[in-house]
């Protein structure tokens, strides 16, 4: 895998990033506590840990997609190739949600809009992100695109809606909507999560394919480690809202320094392996400050 741009000139740069929600009648919930950290252009960081740990809190923060209020950023920097999306205006962040930073969301069916065909809902993007489409282009652009993703006869599934298509199409098919904008950065939240292990083994090799293709940046959120080998540059770990560990992902996977991360490596199953008690989360922490 052929190393990342440096990150003395990152395209992303997290420094210092707080985030909580306001309770009505509860304290708030500090969901990230400070975090920092860099992706550069062209790399694959792979953000790993269990539900609740503020993955995909940090994610939507970095195009501002959280509501806000209940959603609260204390402090904190998120430069996009130097400047600060937190001081952005609406009109800035428009710009910057779809063509600079996409999304491909854990699940297709309820991302698609079910009452839009297909060809309406990537035209939309294309109208919106790419004003160099002329009209009389647009379809053609369209079926590039699905082409791009691996949709057999593209043509034939520009009128098609979302329940009419399998799973793993649906997502091939948001893929193609992150894309298709030509964005700097995909955020990839669990991309794989409601779809079977061969359809994943499919989506993470085609991710793969168009990084080298297109030369975008991936941080890739998820909770399973079984995924990330062979995909991933860097790995960070999140744990209660910090971050625990973040380094190489060959480095990291090999010689996990963390008892958190450790843990999390012990979930993936492996063939051969005697059934054994998986360590509980105060176990693998013990003796590790909170």
């Amino acid at each position: 895998m052929p190393a990342p741009e440096s990150l003395a000139t990152p395209l992303l740069d997290v420094r210092d990033l707080r985030i909580r929600f306001r309770g009505d009648d509860t304290p708030d919930v500090v969901a990230v506590k400070g975090i920092s950290f860099s992706m550069a252009k062209g790399e694959t960081l792979a953000m790993v840990g269990e539900s609740g740990s503020g993955k995909s809190v940090t994610a939507l923060a970095l195009a501002r997609l959280l509501p806000e209020p209940p959603a609260v950023i204390d402090s904190g920097k998120m430069l996009l190739d130097g400047q600060d999306v937190l001081k952005m205006s609406r009109r800035e962040l428009r710009g910057v949600r779809g063509a600079r930073i996409a999304y491909i969301f854990q699940e297709p069916s309820a991302s698609l809009n079910p009452v839009f065909s297909i060809r309406n809902q990537l035209a939309e993007v294309l109208r919106l992100h790419r004003p160099d489409v002329s009209r009389a282009a647009l379809g053609d652009e369209i079926v590039h695109w699905l082409e791009l993703v691996g949709i057999a006869d593209p043509g034939k599934r520009l009128d098609a809606y979302p329940h009419e298509l399998s799973g793993g199409m649906q997502q091939r098919v948001m893929i193609a909507m992150a894309l298709c904008g030509r964005p700097d950065l995909v955020v990839a939240d669990e991309p794989t999560t409601a779809l079977d292990v061969t359809i994943q083994a499919q989506i993470l090799a085609l991710l793969a394919e168009l990084k080298a293709k297109l030369g975008m940046a991936i941080l890739l959120i998820t909770h399973n480690f079984g995924i990330i080998g062979g995909l991933a540059d860097r790995v960070a770990v999140m744990y209660r809202g910090d971050l625990v560990e973040c380094g190489d992902a060959t480095q990291v996977l090999r010689f996990p320094a963390h008892p958190y991360t450790r843990a999390l490596m012990d979930c993936i199953p492996r063939l051969g392996e005697r059934r054994r008690r998986l360590r509980t989360i105060e176990e693998s922490m013990a003796g590790v400050e909170d």
